[in-house]
Order: structure tokens, then sequence, then C-alpha cells
């Protein structure tokens, strides 16, 4: 049997989760006090403590010493630390340059229509994108998104941006990324990738497929992405950031 503490704090923690999912607090912007909240959902502010403890262990909020408590912005140090997992074959982390190499609309196929949670042959966006460390290529990137999540996407919001992307659905769109499942299998490289990442072809590359999640599980974006794995490698610190 549930604990009334424990179903109270669970009340909490869905009711500000959905207050964030509706833009009530964007990111970076600060979240009521403690005792705002106690006062809103009338409970104690140890309960109000409890939800939001585990609203930053989840990467959804921070707490900021003497500041108060922020929902999560995704800067590139954000990026680097959370989201992006490739370093040098020398343990080198840092964030890669982007290139455009292409912007179109297409319909979704059955396999990105289900990794979107949307109907088969809806209108989506394909992007694709070359990383490079220090002008050396390192990754392709395919990237999916639905059109009806992100209305009005232009060539432009990939090519001209100067921070990441999942900062630039945060700002525009109001869209945090807040976790990411993903495969990863090793395949021989096409024509077409080896020469984007300057191989042989059919030489071992790493093939990551992720999708991104928002609140309440919401898929924002589904991506192949293909690594140079001589060069570069994937890693993961299992229970840590």
């Amino acid at each position: 049997m549930v604990k009334t503490s424990e179903f109270a704090y669970k009340r909490v923690k869905y009711a500000i989760t959905e207050l964030l999912r509706q833009n009530k607090w964007r990111h970076n912007q600060a979240i009521s006090s403690e005792p705002i909240l106690a006062a809103r959902f009338q409970v104690s502010i140890g309960t109000i403590r409890q939800a939001i403890n585990e609203l930053v262990a989840e990467n959804i909020l921070v707490r900021e010493q003497g500041r108060g408590t922020f929902v999560i912005s995704h800067t590139p140090d954000y990026m680097l630390n959370v989201f992006f997992r490739i370093e040098s074959s020398e343990g080198v982390r840092e964030l890669p340059n982007s290139k455009l190499l292409s912007f179109e609309k297409i319909r979704a196929t059955q396999f990105i229509a289900k990794k979107l949670s949307i109907k088969p042959y809806e209108k989506i966006y394909k992007v694709k994108t070359l990383l490079s460390f220090k002008y050396q290529p390192a990754i392709v990137d395919e990237i999916y998104l639905s059109e009806k999540m992100f209305p009005n996407l232009s060539e432009s919001f990939f090519s001209d941006r100067n921070e990441t992307l999942y900062g630039l659905f945060q700002r525009v769109y109001g869209i945090t990324v807040l976790n990411i499942s993903e495969t990863i299998e090793a395949i021989p490289g096409n024509k077409h990738i080896s020469k984007l990442l300057k191989l042989k072809i059919n030489l071992p590359i790493l093939c990551v497929k992720r999708v991104a999640y928002a609140y309440k599980g919401k898929p924002v974006d589904m991506r192949i992405r293909y690594i140079h794995s001589s060069k570069y490698r994937y890693f993961n610190n299992l229970g840590g950031g």
C-alpha cells in the first residue's frame, strides 16, 4: 500500500512537471520558492523538497546555491556533460563544429513514424549535418523532426545557429529534451558516408540510433549518427553524469 506522504510528493512532482511542460517556467528561469509551492499544493515544505529532489536528479531542474531552483538550460557545457557522448581516441572531449549538408521535407516512413510517435507518411524534416573537430570530419548526423512539433522550420535554423540544437529547441519552441534512448552497432561504411568522413569504403563505423524525449516521454527528434570509429569513440559513465 502506498503511503500518503509518498503519494503526496509524487502528485506534486507530476504537477510541477505538467507546469514545466506548459512552459509555466521556461529554461534558465527560477521556479517558485518552496514555501510558495507548499502553499499552492497544500503540502509540507518537506514534500515539496522531496519532489524537487527527484526532478533535480532527473536533470529537469538544477539548484543554485543562494539563488533558487531553475529549469535546466541546454548550454554548451550542459550538452557536453549530459548528452554528447563522443570523444577522441585520446580521450579529448569537446563539442564539434556543425555544417549543414542538406535540409528537406519528406514523408515519414513507418520506422521513423514509430520512433517519433506520429502517423506514417506525415510530413517531417530530414536534416543532414557534418560534425567536425578542428576541421577533421568525425560524425554524420541524419536528424528527423515532426513538422507538427516544429512548424515553420527553415534551413537557416540549422545553418545559421550559434548555439546547441537543443538550446534552439528550448528558446524558439519551448521544448526541453530530458533524456535520450540509444542503440549502438558497428557497420561497414557505405560510399556516401565514407566519403563524408574521409574513410575508405566498407571500413567499420559506429552507427548510433537515438531518440530524444521531452516531458512525459514525448519524442522530440530521431537521429541516425555515423561516427568515424578509428579516431573517435563512444563513452558513457553508467550511474554518473
